[in-house]
């Protein structure tokens, strides 16, 4: 895919939990090849941030439009996020018993691809 546009665009993000307002007019754009670090101290939205782009229910999202690689994730559940090439890495993942690393791995690149890669193409 030659893709030149914005991976990741934010615009006017506005996101309230249980009535109180956490993301207030929010603007981030994300070019191909660019790193971006989102840093601030405790409540200040990181994580808030993280789950709305990945749709976590709790939030409810008041204003302003996501796009990844140009399309519209607001009206998309997570699995659908996540096929489009989203994904949240968490800073202390949870183990689930008999499941390898390479395992886990293997299964999240094959649920977004046409043909699966086999243990050895991993």
């Amino acid at each position: 895919m030659d893709w030149r546009g914005s991976v990741l665009k934010i615009e006017n993000l506005q996101v309230e939990i249980e009535g109180g307002e956490i993301l207030k007019g929010l603007d981030l754009e994300v070019g191909k090849g660019e790193i971006h670090a989102i840093m601030g101290p405790n409540g200040s939205g990181k994580s808030t941030l993280s789950n709305v782009l990945m749709g976590h229910p709790r939030y409810d999202v008041t204003g302003g439009s996501i796009t990844f690689m140009d399309e519209d994730v607001m009206e998309l559940e997570a699995d659908e996020r996540a096929r489009l090439g989203m994904f949240l890495a968490f800073q202390y993942p949870s183990e689930v018993p008999g499941v390898s690393v390479a395992n886990f791995l293997r299964t999240a690149v094959n649920s977004v691809r046409e043909n699966e890669l086999s243990p050895m193409e991993m």
